[in-house]
């Protein structure tokens, strides 16, 4: 059996288990491996010649890996420590993890946690083996009712298959819906800490090669995901389950729709009261947030919400201000680097945003993006009492906006803060929904394959963690553009496109991965969206013709 092992070709008489193949080889960080371009964990055993490339700290899919594994032990300590709780897992700020008890008997402080740490520490120096089995969906059933997990035995009734894959760990059995690491061992870095209303874990990233960023605190961010995670609770749909049993029939899916339309409604209303409350001083607003999160119909509607109230805002596009190719600052392969601030004419932005707040008449530019070059646009006044309304990447960017008095401009940070969970133990990423609304919006609108969106994914994120992530603190208000019943909806049209990425394609791994939890969604409809909802920007019938 001749296997190419990255840059090494080695022969083996009889099959081989991954990890001792990266053991025999010295690799000490491999915590997953593609196989002829398919992602096995490190406990699969190769029978027949292969492409073997490790994967490390510093990529993304063994990093899930790693935080799945990292989620299933914490689970393991708790229901060892207290066997009565039952805890909830949450995407989080500070790109973290945020666990909550469901049900605990006492109180949660620090005592609690630093116990539970020192636990999932113990499980880690004690190098356990994590097994997976197969077994039928009669038998996880009963497995997982006499564990008390009724949330897991939900979300069976869904499963395709009449099998399912449990993981077994020194007596505890739990499944993460993902791939796991062959002992507890491999977890060597993490933290834990109290964070009311429970507990923030960090872990390895691999935008930070492989390190735990600092965990920075945003109280107003935070606090959106509350939010939304009390929402879930309210409307009792933050599990697929739930959501289904809402998409069971015609009538109940239009209710659940627009009771999630109505939660738009309710937060733009409140936007428009605090700008009302305050618009002798505020002359700019300012919206950004990371890719398909809704930004274009959010403008429109925050508009019309004004314009109910008398106020007549202008929209001015970012766009526009854009310098030529040959003066965008260069990415490191010597390629203009678009997504960098200095692309734009900062110093000609604040120069036009200052005069029309001063009552000046302004020609604008207009860029031409044939052409590549900014040509003259429209010339425009403002009343005293029209603000400004601007939107991109780099709106709340303090540079892009510095001759503007801070009391003068109102910052909006949008984006999905789903807390929607397959069960208790696994929520669904937040980026993911972002992924799969832009693959089906530039199916729609672009005639782009899933795989030409995926191609350009990892540089719209590098430009997100660059230029965005950090100014969302700069935030007047979070605007969370999630709605719960639209995986069901954009279901129908991701499928397609991801089944029909070929299993030799780099990114057969992440269409695999959205596939798996995809498939437990029932449809709902297209015809029962709203033609002003934000999600008909990705699926199309937008009453605003985007």
């Amino acid at each position: 059996m001749k296997l190419n092992i990255e840059t090494t070709q080695i022969t083996y008489d009889k099959p081989m288990v991954l990890k001792e193949i990266a053991k025999s080889m010295k690799i000490k960080d491999a915590l997953a491996a593609k196989v002829n371009d398919r992602l096995r964990e490190l406990s699969y055993i190769i029978t027949k010649d292969a492409n073997v490339s490790f994967l490390r700290y510093d990529h993304p899919d063994a990093i899930r890996i790693y935080e799945s594994t990292l989620r299933y032990v914490i689970a393991m300590a708790i229901k060892k420590l207290y066997p009565s709780a039952k805890v909830r897992f949450n995407y989080s700020i500070s790109r973290s993890i945020l666990g909550v008890f469901e049900s605990f008997d006492g109180i949660v402080n620090h005592e609690v946690i630093e116990r539970i740490r020192d636990e999932v520490k113990t499980i880690i120096s004690q190098d356990f083996e994590i097994k997976r089995k197969r077994v039928s969906i009669g038998e996880a059933t009963k497995i997982y009712t006499e564990l008390g997990m009724p949330d897991k035995v939900a979300i069976l009734a869904y499963r395709e298959e009449d099998y399912v894959n449990l993981y077994e760990c020194n007596g505890y059995i739990n499944y993460m819906f993902g791939y796991m690491l062959p002992s507890t061992g491999y977890l060597n870095d993490f933290n834990m800490f109290l964070y009311n209303p429970g507990f923030i874990i960090q872990y390895p990233r691999a935008e930070y090669n492989g390190e735990i960023p600092p965990f920075s605190d945003e109280p107003r961010f935070g606090m959106a995901l509350k939010e939304a995670a009390k929402w879930g609770k309210v409307i009792h749909g933050n599990t697929i389950p739930l959501i289904n049993a809402y998409a069971k029939d015609y009538v109940t899916s239009v209710e659940f729709v627009n009771i999630c339309e109505t939660k738009h409604h309710h937060m733009l209303n409140e936007l428009g009261d605090m700008i009302q409350s305050n618009i002798e001083s505020i002359r700019l607003i300012a919206i950004a947030g990371p890719s398909s999160s809704g930004k274009t119909t959010f403008c429109t509607r925050l508009r019309i919400e004004l314009m109910s109230r008398g106020i007549t805002p202008v929209m001015i596009s970012i766009d526009d201000y854009y310098n030529s190719k040959d003066k965008a600052p260069k990415n490191e392969d010597g390629s203009p680097d678009l997504e960098h601030v200095d692309a734009l004419d900062v110093e000609q932005f604040n120069h036009d945003m200052l005069g029309l707040i001063q009552g000046e008449e302004i020609t604008l530019p207009k860029f031409n993006f044939v052409k590549g070059v900014r040509e003259k646009g429209r010339t425009v006044k403002l009343d005293s009492d029209t603000p400004i309304i601007i939107e991109g990447i780099h709106a709340l960017n303090e540079r892009l906006t510095k001759s503007i008095q801070k009391h003068q401009k109102f910052n909006i940070y949008i984006s999905p803060q789903t807390q929607l969970h397959i069960d208790n133990h696994n929520p669904i990423s937040i980026t993911e929904l972002r992924l799969l609304r832009r693959i089906v919006r530039d199916q729609k609108f672009r005639n782009s394959s899933a795989i030409e969106t995926m191609d350009m994914w990892p540089s719209v994120r590098r430009g997100e963690f660059k230029w965005i992530y950090p100014t969302q603190k700069e935030a007047n208000y979070v605007f969370n553009s999630e709605l719960s019943y639209e995986l069901a909806v954009l279901k129908k049209h991701a499928v397609e496109q991801l089944q029909a990425i070929p299993s030799d394609n780099e990114h057969f791994i992440t269409a695999n991965r959205l596939l798996k939890f995809l498939k437990y969604f029932d449809d709902i409809e297209d015809d029962i969206v709203p033609c002003n909802s934000l999600l008909r920007e990705f699926i199309g019938g937008s009453s605003f013709r985007l």
